[in-house]
């Protein structure tokens, strides 16, 4: 599928040449990520419903995947770095399946919710150690494959992939808990990362050498500001995938898995008419005005009068913070040391992990104890948050991570570390 040309990768600047360098990776994360949208709505009912567990140990069980995901991103990164893109995502994908089949031993312990619980919290964790190895894997490909100019648009399109995967799973999940209950969630935890290995497997894989890598603390030093920015726009994410379906049952409100949806359609909308504006405009001046507008959306969720009103500040909540994850990358790539992608997106995906790991248990407790509204209102502000770190961001970046003259293709961009190689071999 893909053709290797005589014009340089980073001459090639349309929408259209870099989603077909990129759908390979796309597709895996699709499928991949299915297997975690199935959980978005499904895992707190489960939880909540089933086990008859606080909204505190629903926070707790959810943030679990965040903090395994924290912990093993720079691992993720260096791996992808050493080893090559392919072998992490290959590495993630089968520690995805095998965290389907913990998911289906905790069902054995039902009648002990607190033991099944504890075994869904392992699960949890090695689900986000291996979402960790994918996304960080199918990044540091497409960032190779792509060219250094269109960083912006390759963290926008595969993090399209990954929330259409979370627009598909909302209902696809329900669907499934309602039929047959939270065993057909556990097997197709299962099944979907193992799909995934087929279309990964004919993949062309290249190692990328770099003479000396960076350090993994010279790498978190130049990317912590835009993490942090990151990180406090992310609590608005993890309120609305976590808790608004929980705030739509309390209140009675049918089709509880509406918002999820709603929020990554907006999300995905955003990104297929929008996603290049951070590679043009840059990437603080987008983050600005996308956490002004998910902190309106927000706030509309914390005083929604009926379900619809709630639905319309998911929208807002997903168009707001669409862009935040490419834009604040924008800035941490380019200020991130040479040959060292594959780290600086681990580095900078784990101040995500840090908030939701943080965030969910901490919103969980608020929830309990003001009501699940006000889990609204906090992560409205701490969004707001992140509005000062772009206007921070506006100074411009020190060194950038890719020396960006011209390459033709084939040949890598010095400080690159294309490790899936794109060329008419592939069958992808």
């Amino acid at each position: 599928m893909f053709k290797t040309s005589s014009t340089p990768l980073m001459n090639r600047t349309g929408s259209a040449f870099v989603v077909t360098r990129l759908l390979g990776f796309m597709v895996v994360v699709l499928i991949a990520f299915l297997a975690i949208g199935l959980n978005l709505v499904v895992l707190p009912l489960h939880v909540h419903q089933d086990l008859g567990l606080s909204t505190f140990v629903v926070g707790l069980v959810s943030g679990s995947q965040f903090g395994a995901a924290l912990l093993s991103r720079v691992w993720a990164g260096t791996y992808s770095d050493t080893r090559g893109a392919k072998r992490a995502v290959i590495a993630g994908l089968l520690g995805a399946g095998s965290a389907g089949l913990v998911y289906v031993l905790s069902l054995a312990f039902a009648r002990s919710p607190v033991a099944s619980v504890s075994v869904l919290l392992v699960g949890r964790a090695i689900l986000g150690a291996s979402e960790s190895f994918i996304i960080t894997g199918a990044l540091a490909g497409g960032l190779g494959a792509a060219g250094p100019r269109q960083t912006g648009k390759v963290m926008a399109w595969i993090g399209t992939a990954m929330y259409a995967a979370f627009t598909l799973g909302a209902p696809l999940g329900t669907m499934l808990y309602e039929s047959a209950g939270f065993v057909a969630i556990a097997l197709a935890t299962i099944a979907l990362p193992l799909v995934s290995l087929l279309i990964v497997a004919p993949m062309h894989a290249v190692t990328a050498s770099v003479a000396q890598r960076p350090s993994v603390a010279k790498v978190i030093t130049a990317v912590w500001v835009p993490g942090v920015g990151l990180a406090l726009s992310s609590a608005g994410f993890g309120a609305v995938m976590v808790f608004v379906a929980l705030l739509f049952a309390a209140r009675g409100w049918t089709l509880a898995w509406l918002p999820i949806t709603a929020f990554a359609a907006a999300f995905i909308l955003a990104r297929v008419l929008l996603g290049h504006l951070a590679d043009r405009l840059g990437g603080a001046k987008v983050a600005l005005v996308s956490v002004l507008i998910e902190a309106t959306g927000l706030a509309i969720i914390w005083r929604a009068p009926t379900a619809s009103v709630a639905v319309i500040g998911a929208v807002l909540t997903g168009l707001g913070y669409s862009l935040i994850y490419p834009a604040f990358g924008l800035e941490a790539v380019r200020r991130a040391p040479a040959g060292s992608q594959g780290l600086a997106t681990g580095a900078y995906t784990s101040f995500l992990d840090l908030a939701l790991g943080i965030a969910s248990p901490l919103m969980g407790l608020l929830g309990a104890h003001a009501g699940l509204d006000t889990v609204f209102l906090a992560s409205a502000l701490c969004v707001l948050g992140a509005a000062v770190v772009a206007l921070r961001l506006l100074r411009p970046p020190q060194r950038r991570i890719f020396d960006e003259s011209a390459s033709p293709s084939g040949v890598r961009v010095p400080g690159s570390c294309a490790t899936f190689h794109a060329s008419s071999s592939d069958r992808t």
